[in-house]
């Protein structure tokens, strides 16, 4: 069932109380603006009958002062109120775009470039949040004041209320077109900030490989374009934007000087109070800012519209992978874990064909073959990182498809063949798989500890500046690659899961260390299912079972001694790396 397109009631709907309360303080503030003029009028009235005594000025001036403090106080509220609303709102959108982007399958982050993601949950998050509290604000002032303000100038005088009104289809017209235009560009200047964003994020990712080719000064030459194309689409956004309120206030200058001419001559002819044109003077005053406020508002409304357009590109996205409805949370996941006829397509590519094999519980597999021929791409069906175009991938009986995600992670620890650590302490980086504390060497040192301690990184530990409390910086930035793929498998280890699989997680340590690592590793892969990805026959001979990948299909399965004793793949590469060996030794 597909999911209903999000809509931002749905989040508004919980602060209705705190929105109506905003709603009565704006017509609140207006009612009381509104009232003061007319105080004013009275004044004069009273001023020019010579009526200015105590008995009737003072209390008129009185009335005028609370009404000013009034509108002060409401004036306070309604912003704190329709503000307050909107920060409240960003929290929940903001929550829940990150809640959803945790859900989403690998597949979407390999679609989507991080730098977009992030700038719909910045910018055009930002822009939503203004629409909320500045354009709910100020709507509302413009939605009440407009017409109230009106319908009491049409009530005291209408040749002149027509004067002040006659300039209303004008402002319609501009903001016919500017709507349109706005809409136009401000997407496209989003979307130049994305990019500007990804390219950012990927270059300070990247920045090892940036410095190492000498890239750096090709690197700002890029930035440099794509930040003038930014600042090309905003600058005509702006030339579209600036002149409304200018025109705003030209709007305002027209009206009072035709208010002056039409109401001068009706008083010097003795047809209309003094009292009237002053009381008009305020309502055009209090018309001054919705006037402006009202090509403000339509542009925040139009760049809101425009973001949440964006945003709901992520909430209405779905999962490949999800839960099955039949799924049970607490399904034990153990077994034997078998591939029935598995094949993975990608387009007009066969990435896996018709893989036919049965892992059983306890067993230690070892996996290798050439570059691309499907090893990461075999493990990755067994955590669902991944789904099989054809067949079935069962642990214990079932299919995995049936298995609650959660419950199927959680049973796994993976390392894999490019680790991604967290800009964390080494401590909390080692225990990411277990329950999260506050404290993770407190609560979880002796795991912590043991996990290292096998993955051989315990003695490098002691002379990091703070031992396991060390920042590693973002990625692992402040460790080799050796000293991360350790951390890796560190990581996997502490979960003490019921599956271990160590994706090629060899690559970067020396010879040496990795025998160190196996012979630590033993005792824990006894009796646990697991599964070692490698291209080195020093750690595949350790396993009770190596399989051979060749084009996505299954070419070799048996021991290590039956495989280096028969033609093909398995033995080609142990003769290879036993010459490489001697070479080294000699050389």
């Amino acid at each position: 069932m597909p999911r209903p397109s999000p809509s931002l009631l749905r989040y508004l709907r919980p602060y209705r109380g705190r929105a109506a309360l905003g709603f009565l303080c704006v017509a609140g503030y207006i009612g009381t603006s509104l009232w003061t003029p007319s105080l004013i009028g009275q004044a004069i009235d009273t001023l020019q009958a010579g009526g200015a005594s105590a008995d009737r000025f003072l209390p008129l001036m009185g009335l005028f002062l609370a009404a000013s403090a009034l509108a002060f106080l409401v004036s306070i509220g309604m912003r704190r109120l329709t503000l307050g609303l909107a920060n409240r709102v960003e929290h929940d959108i903001r929550r829940d775009i990150f809640g959803h982007l945790t859900g989403m399958d690998l597949a979407f982050f390999q679609r989507e470039r991080t730098g977009d993601l992030m700038t719909k949950m910045t910018s055009d998050l930002s822009a939503v949040r203004e629409m909320i509290g500045q354009g709910l604000l100020q709507g509302a002032r413009i939605t009440i004041g407009f017409p109230l303000a009106f319908g009491i100038m049409f009530a005291t005088n209408v040749q002149l209320a027509c004067v002040v009104a006659g300039l209303l289809p004008l402002v319609s017209l501009l903001f016919f077109f500017l709507i349109r235009w706005i809409h136009k560009y401000y997407d496209a200047c989003q979307e130049q900030f994305s990019t500007i964003s990804n390219f950012a994020q990927e270059t300070f990712s990247g920045i090892r490989t940036i410095k190492g080719f000498a890239l750096e000064e090709r690197q700002r030459g890029e930035f440099q374009a794509h930040n003038e194309e930014y600042i090309r689409r905003n600058m005509t956004l702006t030339r579209i934007e600036e002149p409304v309120w200018p025109f705003m206030m030209f709007l305002y200058w027209l009206a009072a000087m035709l208010l002056l001419l039409t109401a001068g001559h009706q008083i010097i002819a003795g047809t209309l109070k003094l009292s009237v044109f002053v009381k008009f003077q305020f309502y055009l005053l209090f018309l001054q800012w919705p006037m402006l406020a009202l090509g403000w508002t339509a542009n925040l409304f139009q760049r809101g519209r425009t973001s949440w357009a964006r945003i709901r590109t992520i909430l209405e996205a779905e999962p490949a992978i999800r839960d099955n409805a039949a799924a049970e949370p607490g399904t034990a996941i153990r077994g034997d874990i078998a591939f029935r006829n598995v094949s993975l397509r990608l387009g007009e590519r066969t990435l896996l064909d018709r893989i036919s094999l049965v892992i059983p519980e306890g067993q230690c597999l070892a996996i290798t073959g050439p570059t691309g021929s499907g090893k990461t791409l075999l493990i990755s069906l067994i955590v669902r990182l991944v789904e099989a175009t054809e067949g079935v991938v069962s642990i214990g009986g079932r299919d995995v498809r049936t298995l609650p995600l959660d419950g199927l992670r959680r049973a796994v620890g993976l390392a894999p063949q490019e680790p991604f650590l967290f800009s964390d302490t080494l401590a909390n980086n080692l225990a990411l798989g277990l329950d999260p504390v506050d404290d993770a060497l407190t609560t979880h040192e002796e795991r912590i500890t043991r996990a290292a301690r096998i993955a051989r990184l315990s003695d490098e530990v002691e002379r990091f500046p703070d031992h396991y409390r060390t920042l590693l910086g973002e990625r692992g930035v402040t460790l080799s690659g050796g000293q991360r793929q350790r951390t890796a498998i560190g990581r996997a280890l502490a979960r003490e899961p019921h599956l271990l699989i160590l994706d090629d997680v060899f690559s970067a340590v020396d010879t040496q260390t990795e025998a160190k690592i196996l012979e630590q590793l033993r005792p824990v892969l006894r009796g646990r299912t697991s599964i070692l990805i490698s291209h080195r026959v020093s750690t595949l001979r350790h396993a009770d079972r190596v399989l051979v990948l060749d084009g996505g299909r299954v070419v070799q399965d048996g021991t290590h001694a039956a495989l280096v004793a028969q033609p093909g793949y398995y033995h080609d590469l142990d003769e290879v790396q036993r010459l490489e060996s001697k070479l080294e030794e000699v050389g």
